[in-house]
């Protein structure tokens, strides 16, 4: 069953109002991050999305009607990341689906005023659910990208790749349900991602086509357009291992009461025999196989006899960093 629009609008609300709670938009191998620090200051949006901005990026949230909350847990080799999947139907959630650097004009939906009358371009990655942009007002960093329009941007002798990151326009994600805006600048080569609001395209990953990695339990016909990240009991903002936080646990815990897969969520809550007799009818093995890894691994942290596993890159293939 769908549900009730007012009760995913609440949903996101109260996400909006903890600043440890992260948020992404995007397709697997292209995806726009929103965080904020706790003391860190914000405008609201006030235009009837929902949403806020920082001097870092922003975040702007359309709960159309169809939008379906899917909260989730993924195995991982340092235990299990969660989130809760933002997801359309599939014949719903299409973007333009652009395969070459096109022009679009001014930014009329940009989170702040200053930033609508730049101009707005499709980096062309030809993604179903998302439209990867890049914004900018300066003379010389339009010039660039108009010298690569109607070309895909990782074409060999499109001039807009080799500058791209040294111009470091606004990145813009455009989805149905709403955008993510970056600032920031795009890191070089042997710099690592800026640890507030950033972006991350990667054309091996994109090569795939997915929409979402294989190790995320979507329900068939549904598409992520978007995510938000609760804070994790062992991970802080940066991926970096803490101990162990019941409370945080037990919030997502609640999530995955309301928002759910029923069925992985009653073989985590079986005792070990019954997880191996389960009646399984719908789901597929690989998520009921990581249910009952990721139900051993949390009974270990809640028992407080986990050693300290070291985090690893794949731990966020899910969000296409790998």
């Amino acid at each position: 069953m769908m549900p009730q629009p007012d009760a995913v609008a609440a949903l996101l609300r109260t996400a909006l109002e903890d600043p440890e709670t992260a948020w992404s938009m995007g397709s697997f191998g292209a995806i726009a991050e929103f965080m904020r620090d706790p003391d860190e200051g914000f405008a609201d949006i006030t235009d009837g999305r929902l949403g806020l901005v920082t001097r870092r990026g922003g975040l702007a949230l359309k709960p159309i009607p169809g939008l379906r909350p899917i909260a989730y847990e993924t195995a991982v080799s340092s235990g299990w990341n969660h989130a809760v999947a933002l997801c359309l139907p599939e014949d719903a959630c299409a973007m333009s689906g652009r395969t070459v650097i096109t022009e679009l004009g001014q930014d009329d939906e940009a989170l702040r005023a200053e930033d609508r009358a730049g101009i707005l371009f499709d980096l062309g990655l030809g993604l179903l659910a998302v439209d990867a942009c890049v914004r900018t007002s300066d003379p010389d960093t339009i010039a660039c990208l108009r010298s690569g329009l109607g070309r895909p941007l990782f074409e060999l002798g499109n001039p807009v790749g080799p500058r791209l990151v040294t111009l470091s326009p606004h990145r813009v994600f455009l989805t149905r349900i709403g955008r993510v805006e970056v600032f920031s600048a795009i890191p070089g080569p042997s710099e690592t991602s800026p640890e507030g609001p950033h972006t991350h395209v990667l054309p091996k990953l994109l090569r795939a086509s997915r929409t979402h990695a294989a190790t995320t339990p979507i329900p068939d016909g549904f598409v992520p357009c978007g995510a938000l990240h609760p804070a994790h009991p062992y991970k802080d903002a940066l991926g970096q291992r803490i101990p162990f936080v019941r409370e945080r646990h037990d919030a997502f815990q609640r999530l995955l009461e309301i928002w759910g897969d029923p069925e992985l969520l009653g073989i985590k809550r079986a005792t070990d025999d019954a997880r191996e007799h389960a009646d399984i009818r719908t789901a597929r093995p690989r998520f009921v196989q990581a249910a009952r890894r990721i139900a051993e691994v949390q009974a270990s942290h809640l028992r407080g006899d986990v050693v300290d596993i070291p985090m690893t890159d794949t731990d966020d293939e899910e969000r296409g960093h790998t």
